[in-house]
């Protein structure tokens, strides 16, 4: 019998709980007619829960209250559960960032949303709002430096804990917390989408879009949009009506109106005889002779003057111990890549038959150099050594011809992955 689960399929509670089910490998079903503010106003659900809040899970031994205690529940169902961890501290530990990832990430986003949320309930308080900002930060720059020396936040694996903050993120950074303010916290972007990537994430959430705007306030009880009272030894002729109160979109910033987007200086360089798509289509589209059709094509299209090869290693391959957390290194650094998707194109190859594992790559940048935008906004870059590719090398020539076909070995190495960009 499958479990029913209470609550509208936007909240971010239930969207925590739905995951945890996916980990445990337990079937909980939505329920197809709730309706928020209606649904859990009835007798019917006030039996599960008397106070009429969600989540609620229904089970076959009676309903669950309480986000937290209903994703402890799915995750006991099955004895050899790893979401709680294997021993007691990493019970302990994954406890202790439950309370964390409430009460100092999502208690303060929440706080700084819901002036902001259309609904108009929550009363704006600008002096609360900021000190709901700088819990924030607060609480991430601390995440920040622990997530700089581990993948998870307990151990080696998605845990309880990593479901609930990633959830919680979610909110921030679908609804609130643009790229210029994650930014601050790289580790912190790196794990989020990491994680949201992940199957198990993106079957519930699926493709997550940060949010470019701050949503303006849109509370009808600010305080101090409130008309003040009129001193009595002013005449009424002269009593003055005060300017209503523009909404916000930053803390002591006016709504301004959008200018309009710069054009990517790229976008500016003299035509290419290379045409980007066509040759991320001839990559894609061969599937036999890859050399005699891929590698030669590639050749044929090239155009020194208007793209740019590099080569790439990583700085750190010492430490590449474990096999998946090196390919989530390098999957978290395409991810973060993508804001050069219609500029580039990249290879990168993880080697090796036993750890320290090797990662390096080939990228075919737009331009003479690689990008500056790509150098500020994607951090990933000052972890590599980058060179560029002679192509009057024929050694180096063949390498790109090698990294483009995932040819093993490579080094004499084995191959044990290879990732595209494209």
């Amino acid at each position: 019998m499958a479990l029913i689960l209470h609550a509208a399929n936007t909240n971010t509670n239930a969207l925590k709980i739905l995951i945890v089910a996916e980990y445990s490998g337990v079937k909980v079903e939505l329920d197809s007619n709730f309706e928020m503010n209606v649904a859990n106003k009835t007798p019917e659900f006030l039996k599960l829960n008397p106070i009429g809040k969600v989540p609620v899970l229904e089970t076959p031994d009676g309903p669950i209250f309480e986000s937290n205690a209903i994703a402890r529940y799915l995750t006991r169902i099955k004895p050899d559960n790893t979401l709680f961890g294997s021993s007691l501290i990493d019970y302990g530990h994954i406890e202790q960032w439950l309370e964390f990832t409430s009460v100092e990430i999502y208690g303060n986003i929440v706080i700084w949303f819901k002036p902001r949320d259309g609904d108009g309930r929550a009363v704006y308080l600008p002096q609360v709002e900021e000190a709901a900002i700088s819990g924030l930060k607060t609480a991430l720059r601390a995440l920040n430096t622990y997530l700089a020396s581990n993948m998870y936040l307990v151990g080696h694996f998605v845990t309880l804990a990593d479901i609930a903050m990633a959830c919680y993120l979610y909110k921030g950074f679908t609804k609130l917390l643009t790229k210029s303010f994650t930014s601050m916290f790289p580790h912190v972007e790196r794990y989020f989408w990491t994680l949201v990537n992940k199957p198990n994430f993106k079957k519930i959430l699926g493709e997550v879009k940060q949010t470019e705007t701050v949503p303006p306030v849109t509370s009808t009880k600010n305080p101090s949009s409130q008309p003040k009272e009129s001193s009595k030894s002013e005449p009424k002729d002269e009593v003055k009506k005060e300017e209503p109160t523009k909404p916000k979109t930053e803390i002591g910033e006016e709504e301004k109106a959008p200018k309009p987007k710069p054009k990517n200086p790229l976008d500016l360089l003299p035509p290419s005889k290379m045409i980007l798509d066509e040759w991320k289509r001839l990559y894609s589209n061969t599937k036999t002779n890859f050399r005699e059709v891929t590698i030669k094509g590639f050749w044929d299209m090239y155009d020194p003057e208007g793209y740019s090869l590099w080569f790439c290693d990583y700085k750190y391959n010492d430490e590449n111990t474990v096999s998946f957390v090196t390919l989530n290194k390098v999957s978290g650094f395409l991810q973060r890549m993508d804001l050069a998707r219609k500029y580039a194109f990249g290879k990168m190859l993880m080697f090796g038959s036993e750890p320290p594992f090797n990662v390096k790559g080939l990228w075919l940048f737009r331009g003479p150099e690689i990008p500056q935008f790509v150098l500020d906004e994607c951090y990933d870059m000052e972890l590599y050594d980058w060179k560029k590719v002679d192509i009057t090398d024929e050694d180096q020539k063949e390498r790109v011809n090698q990294m483009i076909e995932d040819h093993e070995p490579f080094e004499g190495k084995p191959l044990f992955d290879a990732k595209c960009f494209k």
